[in-house]
């Protein structure tokens, strides 16, 4: 059977969405969900949001915006799971489960801390000005986001593969500190996406908010058309050669068109087509190629409950997969109900003390064994061999007068030690809640012996 792999990808709620954020990562993010071996997670990253602005409107309006530009997109529901972070309480409480097991020394060494650090200290600041808690614990929500759906692969740029990495080193530590031979959390691996497109903006730099040079996906054609006539070219003129492979204005147009379009398209511009003609053609295809999705959009700004009612059953559907998880991690740490608790432990001990027992035999090859058997019956463990009876005996009544022993899980088995030496091992059980259970009922069998 073909094990599907889970992706997730997480957009941060800062800003509206422009032609690059569209070329560059929610168009191939869209395509690649309809994956039918794939498990696509698509959220929207608003409590990053909070550690990069504090203006409530602009997150806001972002959330809104963002939504609507991925379902605007194409993005389908019903194949993926799309929520809010906001909307997941799980999501929060495994970041505090996880801070408790993540090095701070691992957290030193973030880019976007270190970066912070250095620009300080090269302006004579204190090395700290500035820097929240949350801009030094992003990495571990990042790992809560990815280990919480157990993702498989994370789609990310290139100055985020450390995150990826970080989030692996913090699900390893968990696991070995709390798995008791199970692995809780599957190690993510970044995809890089070497394929997609960075598109230039107005002024050839990288299409960027931050260089207010980029063009609007989702506004009207008329402030299109208008950003369009803004983006640089050279002084040729009508009638003169192009370049096309150094024309910032060619390389948006090929973002979009077929290999048949981009091929007239340069072919015209070597003939020497007006840049304001080719300015008019690049309008024409994204107008074409957005106009639908443009009205889409603009549907669900003006509806917002639609969104609302879209995002709240994305949230039910990965609380799903988050709630029964989450309950599964605060067990293995000690976050349990004592009432739980206690009745499975009264029931237990009830059981054992009646009738747990040692029972000892001889096997073919001459050596002696034990074993502890359960109120029902069951096997709990079976002794490792004894040369004679004595040696053997000798061990079941140091455990029955309540000597130190440990209890070391193993998948879902486990082995039992004394005073440093092997001495049995459980049977092989059907899943973990039945290895635990043997192993509660292994500690009251010998328990009474202890009081």
């Amino acid at each position: 059977m073909t094990t599907r792999t889970r992706i997730l990808t997480g957009i941060t709620t800062t800003g509206t969405p422009h032609l690059g954020n569209y070329a560059g990562a929610i168009r191939p993010a869209i395509l690649a969900s309809r994956d039918s071996n794939a498990d696509s997670f698509y959220f929207l990253a608003d409590y990053h949001a909070l550690i990069k602005c504090d203006d409530p409107q602009r997150i806001q309006r972002s959330r809104l915006e963002i939504a609507a530009t991925w379902l605007a997109g194409g993005l389908d529901v019903d194949r993926v799971t799309f929520y809010r972070q906001s909307d997941i309480p799980e999501i929060p409480e495994l970041t505090w489960l996880l801070t408790c097991v993540a090095a701070k020394g691992l957290l030193n060494r973030a880019h976007a801390y270190k970066a912070s650090v250095d620009k300080n200290v090269e302006v004579g600041e204190d090395p700290d000005a500035g820097i929240t808690m949350g801009l030094y614990s992003y990495p571990v929500l990042m790992a809560a986001d990815i280990l919480m759906f157990n993702a498989h692969k994370v789609p990310v740029g290139r100055d985020q593969i450390q995150h990826v990495e970080m989030a692996r080193d913090i699900g390893q530590r968990f696991n070995h500190l709390f798995g008791q031979g199970k692995e809780f959390f599957t190690m993510p691996e970044a995809l890089i996406e070497e394929s997609v497109a960075t598109l230039p903006g107005l002024d050839g730099r990288k299409m960027s908010k931050s260089y207010d040079n980029t063009i609007p996906l989702f506004s009207s054609a008329k402030d299109m058309k208008d950003a369009i006539s803004r983006i640089v070219t050279d002084s040729r003129a009508p009638g003169e050669a192009k370049d096309p492979d150094n024309s910032h204005l060619f390389t948006l147009f090929q973002a979009f068109a077929t290999a048949q379009q981009s091929a007239e398209f340069r072919s015209e511009l070597l003939q020497g087509l007006g840049w304001g003609e080719a300015k008019n053609r690049l309008f024409q295809l994204l107008d074409s190629e957005l106009g639908e999705a443009r009205e889409r959009y603009h549907h669900f700004i003006e509806r917002p409950s639609d969104l609302e009612d879209i995002l709240q059953l994305g949230a039910k559907k990965a609380r799903a997969v988050a709630t029964p998880f989450l309950n599964e991690l605060r067990e293995a740490v000690g976050l349990r109900s004592f009432v739980a608790q206690t009745q499975v432990a009264a029931a237990t001990k009830k059981k054992a003390a009646k009738a747990a027992r040692f029972v000892s035999f001889r096997e073919d090859d001459g050596s002696f064994r034990f074993r502890l058997l359960s109120a029902d019956g069951e096997e709990l463990l079976l002794s490792s061999r004894f040369s004679d009876g004595k040696s053997a005996g000798r061990v079941t009544k140091v455990l029955q007068l309540g000597e130190v022993y440990e209890v070391h899980s193993e998948a879902l088995s486990f082995r039992v030690w004394m005073l440093g030496e092997y001495i049995g091992e459980s049977p092989v059980f059907a899943d973990s809640a039945a290895r635990d259970a043997a192993i509660e009922a292994l500690h009251i069998a010998l328990k009474p012996a202890q009081e």
